[in-house]
């Protein structure tokens, strides 16, 4: 995965979306939640599925199978591997998945001009979403590294989260993922809104605002009681956006803190802690 999020860099320079110009869907609709799993993306997505505007989807696989069909395309065509084979793609290619894409999601929608799409892992492929949807809006939803990597460490994700079921490996995803972040803001500057879990619980309507306005919609007061929204939640977060927002979740992990210092080293700088004592 370091490999992979590193190809990643590698390929997806300023120089080769410039070359790639107005490519793509000009569809506005989708708006991509990602990042890490326990990060807060649930309390986003509920926020803004709050709006008049905006439906609340489920995590889409959509960008993960076409990532997946395009490293398939490259096993079978002599075509470079992904995402080296992103500078191949023709413009009409492009256009064409991410119509594709505007066209496979419609189902899970209802009437709303904007939907989202809360795939996590869909960190991984900014470089593509915005080849193929240049318009797409994508908020990266961050939380303070200890309290995310415990508790995602302390879920038991079903799949797709291998690499929570260890603290070491747990710690290198959370690095690299901060690093492949820093990577977009490089290259697509202004393109993804990082929105921190403990500003959300220290200042709800600030924070609701400014994610309103990255995503051009007025503020409507129903963002801020999403609490009180009716829909299906099928994360391990159902039951917390159903209540206010709060600091229960905030240093959970210090209790443990004597059990973690594998995490801890792994994460070294990002864990905020002194390393150089903890190990």
């Amino acid at each position: 995965m370091t490999e992979d999020l590193q190809a990643q860099q590698q390929v997806c320079t300023q120089a080769l979306f410039e070359s790639k110009g107005s490519a793509g869907c000009d569809a506005p609709d989708p708006i991509f939640i990602l990042g890490l799993p326990r990060a807060g993306s649930t309390l986003l997505e509920q926020i803004l599925s709050s709006h008049s505007q905006v439906d609340g989807t489920l995590e889409l696989p959509n960008i993960l199978s076409l990532s997946q069909r395009l490293r398939r395309r490259s096993r079978t065509s002599g075509n470079k591997p992904y995402p080296q084979i992103l500078e191949e793609l023709t413009s009409e290619e492009l256009q064409e998945m991410g119509e594709e894409f505007i066209r496979d999601t419609r189902f899970h929608r209802q009437q709303a001009p904007f939907f989202i799409d809360k795939m996590p892992n869909n960190f991984r492929h900014i470089g593509l979403i915005k080849l193929i949807l240049p318009n797409a809006k994508i908020i990266d939803a961050r939380r303070n590294a200890m309290d995310c990597c415990f508790s995602g460490f302390k879920q038991l994700f079903a799949e797709g989260q291998e690499f929570s079921y260890s603290l070491e490996d747990i710690g290198t995803y959370y690095r690299d993922y901060v690093t492949l972040m820093a990577h977009w803001d490089e290259v697509l500057p202004g393109a993804v809104l990082q929105v921190n879990n403990e500003d959300v619980i220290d200042d709800l309507e600030g924070q609701v605002r400014r994610i309103l306005d990255f995503c051009n919609l007025s503020f409507e007061e129903t963002c801020l009681r999403y609490y009180e929204t009716k829909r299906h939640i099928r994360t391990p977060s159902s039951e917390q956006v159903r209540k206010p927002v709060n600091r229960s979740g905030v240093g959970q992990w210090k209790h443990y803190a004597a059990h973690l210092q594998p995490l801890i080293k792994t994460l070294g700088p990002l864990s905020g802690q002194d390393v150089s004592r903890s190990s």
